[in-house]
């Protein structure tokens, strides 16, 4: 038998509907391996947890759950973990309540990597989207595994920013390893699980519950060294995850934003709090101690004189045609067309209610 247990056991265990994390950990400290609370007495079981605790154990029949997880990880590039695993990621055994197993699909080496979380909101502005691909990039060509939670927006963008430069990226998800939630990632979630990996503690078929997508955070925060907010608002999940990776020892970075804009403002009650401020790639990995390579700072490609001056009136708050007109004197058929050529060029991003964003080098 193998000396961890059998795996079969170990799903045994965590298949139990109403026997939480916590009181799974308390029977193995209490009793080794899940073959010995599985062999103990009522007696026993309850001494070591409680009456509840013996009756779900006794008498639950999970055979089916643990065979279509015995079935799953049989197929290529799909692994279950369990706490007794070497390969279990090392990070999250320091954490109070690391999962008594994992779902893994793809490349299970990334688990024990130095990895950073870039997290934030699923509305962010089109400056939010580029500079968290482009953190996410600089992250990943740096050697860092680049976690975050597979949500639109933000998360999404670290995703594919990792991906773009051939870099490591990994996903905590918060439902079922089997399932892919929201459904408009699931070309991402695909590239993710074939070139980086996806990694679940929920039971296979678990469907999106808002309940289990803090417990995903904790796990993003306690995997990684230290996480970046680049957009959110007070109160967007990510702050969740701030909070518990500066709970759990990690390093918290915020990225900030206009005054104006309700995305920048749960980053700017970040920094108040102690977050450390970001404005370059270099920020995190000096703080980090991360031997990183230096990344140069993109730049808009030449523009003429009247581009350039809409641009400086412009700033970097929303704002809307004829303000523009207004700012600059030039007439409003005029900054429209100079508008298009600038969305073109990826110099200007246009926004809901006929407004529009300049988009800075992140």
């Amino acid at each position: 038998m193998d000396p961890a247990g059998s795996l079969a056991s170990w799903l045994r265990l965590t298949l139990i509907p109403g026997l939480g994390g916590e009181s799974q950990r308390t029977l193995l400290k209490a009793f080794g391996l899940p073959e010995a609370i599985f062999a103990a007495s009522r007696s026993a079981l309850s001494a070591a947890t409680s009456n509840r605790a013996a009756d779900l154990i006794l008498g639950t029949d999970n055979r089916q759950a643990v065979e279509r997880a015995l079935a799953w990880a049989e197929e290529p590039d799909r692994h279950i973990l369990t706490l007794a695993d070497p390969g279990y990621p090392q990070s999250l055994l320091q954490i109070p309540d690391p999962p008594t197993l994992i779902h893994v699909r793809g490349r299970v080496e990334l688990l024990n990597t130095p990895a950073l979380a870039v997290v934030g909101s699923r509305n962010p502005t089109p400056q939010g989207m580029k500079n968290a691909e482009h953190f996410a990039s600089a992250f990943a060509e740096a050697g860092l595994t680049v976690t975050s939670g597979l949500a639109l927006g933000i998360d999404a963008a670290a995703h594919r920013g990792a991906l773009r430069v051939s870099g490591n990226t990994l996903a905590f998800i918060g439902t079922g390893i089997d399932r892919v939630y929201p459904a408009a990632n699931h070309a991402l979630a695909s590239e993710i699980a074939t070139r980086g990996a996806i990694v679940s503690e929920l039971p296979l078929g678990t469907p999106p519950v808002a309940a289990n997508f803090p417990r995903r955070n904790r796990l993003i925060a306690g995997f990684t060294s230290g996480t970046l907010i680049v957009e959110a608002t007070v109160q967007s999940g990510s702050l969740i995850t701030a909070r518990l990776a500066s709970e759990q020892g990690r390093d918290v970075f915020a990225v900030p934003g206009s005054i104006h804009s309700p995305q920048s403002r749960g980053c700017h009650r970040l920094i108040r709090e102690g977050a450390k401020l970001v404005e370059t790639v270099e920020d995190v990995l000096e703080e980090l101690h991360w031997p990183g390579t230096r990344v140069a700072t993109a730049t808009l490609p030449d523009a003429p004189e009247e581009s350039d001056t809409l641009l400086r009136n412009m700033g970097f708050d929303p704002c809307g045609l004829d303000e523009l007109a207004t700012r600059t004197g030039l007439k409003a058929d005029v900054v429209a067309v100079m508008l298009l050529q600038l969305e073109l060029a990826g110099a200007v991003a246009s926004l809901p209610g006929g407004r529009y964003q300049r988009l800075s080098p992140a």
